[in-house]
């Protein structure tokens, strides 16, 4: 042996040593303990995706191959349709204003002093489920102002500018000396006179919904140089409506009560009745008729069908944004905790307004934490169903249609599966491009 080592003979290697991992874990026993995990991958993610993408080729008995039919009714059927653009609705609306509100949230959560309870507030709807979000609110958007939030601060808000009427269901009654004009509005059948008292009798109006400020009707009182009369409630409870026509005791006075005297189409003159209903208009009303303009007989505001088909579909959104602007505030404020306060004040100090900090400074270094915070929010809202299923009611659940909702109608409602699935394949060839967005500036992060 020495002597073939002398000659120049190598020696024989030795036999590879087992390979170690960094933690030094064997691979082999690396692999027996991810052994586990890769069945349960393969069992309940790589199977039902191969099922879903074979299934999608056949027909819906699944005994006759289609091709790309099922595909082909993805552009060509009018639900899969509306369903497509309001995922595009979605899409672009969902993650941009979630996203936003989360940077907002966070900037300010840093300059003011109960920051981390605010963000607590903020962050709690994380911590509720779709399904008790959806209820919650299904009964935000009720129509009724007395049940539903949204309207009631809406009817609020429009009643504070522009007041509806006391006297909605107000109306003539038998023999009146008013009639019907345009637009919803009453005239008296003749012209009045200076020096005359005029009666205009309604019914209509339920006792309990009378202004509070009416009080007993009066009778019309002659003046000579004015025209004069009354408006009021022709009706007493318990007595009906008493002398028809005629200002009884118990009857109350319409207060508010707009009046105008119009001659050739022009209104010469209006006037308001006063609280016991009497009024009184000057000889500039001589020869006019007398009409109650529509105005005083408009219906109450009763806010804005939030679930109707032209709202259901931002209204959903709003209450995803309002579950999940939270997420993204805690994760922007994270990346805010890293930028180094030095860069910051130097801006200030060489001049930079807060605004242009914001917008020059912060905004640019916090640029990788918003992308992918907006693009883990366009995965989620690829795939909502729960909120769209659960808020929009059957009227309108059609116009608020989404991918995810399609897929589970054409799978279990109307019994199509092979659509169902070509629905299930498109969506994962939607989501696929921004996930591998999202690894690589994950994986470009962790470089740096």
């Amino acid at each position: 042996m020495a002597s073939d080592t002398a000659a120049g003979v190598p020696e024989a290697p030795a036999a590879p040593k087992s390979r170690r991992s960094v933690t030094g874990t064997r691979r082999t026993v690396a692999a027996l303990f991810l052994l586990p995990a890769l069945l349960l991958l393969g069992a309940l993610v790589v199977y039902p995706i191969g099922y879903s993408v074979i299934r999608s080729f056949y027909d819906q008995s699944g005994g006759g191959f289609a091709g790309f039919d099922n595909y082909r009714a993805l552009f060509t059927d009018d639900g899969i349709r509306t369903a497509l653009k309001n995922n595009v609705i979605w899409v672009v609306f969902a993650p941009t204003v979630a996203t936003a509100l989360g940077l907002v949230f966070a900037v300010l959560t840093e300059r003011i002093r109960w920051g981390t309870a605010f963000k607590l507030v903020v962050f709690m709807p994380m911590a509720i489920s779709m399904l008790a979000a959806g209820i919650i609110f299904r009964l935000v958007y009720d129509q009724d102002p007395d049940k539903g939030v949204a309207n009631a601060v809406w009817v609020g808000v429009h009643d504070t500018f522009a007041e509806s009427s006391a006297y909605p269901k107000a109306h003539p009654g038998r023999e009146s000396p008013l009639e019907a004009a345009d637009g919803g509005a009453f005239v008296t059948k003749g012209t009045v006179r200076v020096g005359d008292t005029v009666t205009l009798p309604l019914v209509g109006v339920a006792p309990d919904l009378i202004p509070d400020d009416a009080e007993r009707a009066a009778a019309p009182k002659p003046e000579p140089d004015r025209i004069t009369g009354t408006t009021w409630q022709d009706f007493t409870r318990g007595k009906g409506v008493g002398t028809l026509n005629g200002v009884d005791a118990d009857e109350s006075g319409y207060p508010g009560m707009r009046i105008e005297a119009v001659r050739d189409g022009t209104v010469v003159e209006t006037t308001t009745a006063a609280a016991d209903g009497t009024f009184s208009l000057s000889s500039e009303a001589d020869g006019a008729r007398l009409r109650l303009p529509a105005s005083n007989f408009k219906e109450p505001y009763n806010g804005l069908d939030w679930l109707g088909p032209s709202l259901v579909t931002p209204a959903v959104i709003g209450s995803y944004i309002w579950m999940w602007a939270g997420f993204a505030m805690v994760l922007i404020a994270a990346g805010l905790a890293g930028i180094p306060r030095e860069l910051l004040e130097a801006a200030r100090v060489d001049g930079a307004g807060e605004w242009q900090v914001f917008r020059r400074v912060t905004v640019p270094l916090l640029a990788p934490v918003l992308a992918v915070v907006t693009v883990t929010l366009m995965i989620n809202v690829l795939k909502v169903f729960d909120l769209v299923f659960i808020i929009a009611p059957g009227s309108s659940q059609d116009d608020a249609d989404v991918l995810a909702l399609e897929l589970y109608r054409k799978g279990f409602s109307e019994d199509q599966p092979g659509i169902a699935s070509a629905i299930a394949v498109f969506l994962l060839l939607l989501v696929i491009p921004v996930m591998w967005f999202n690894v690589r500036r994950l994986r470009r992060e962790a470089r740096r």
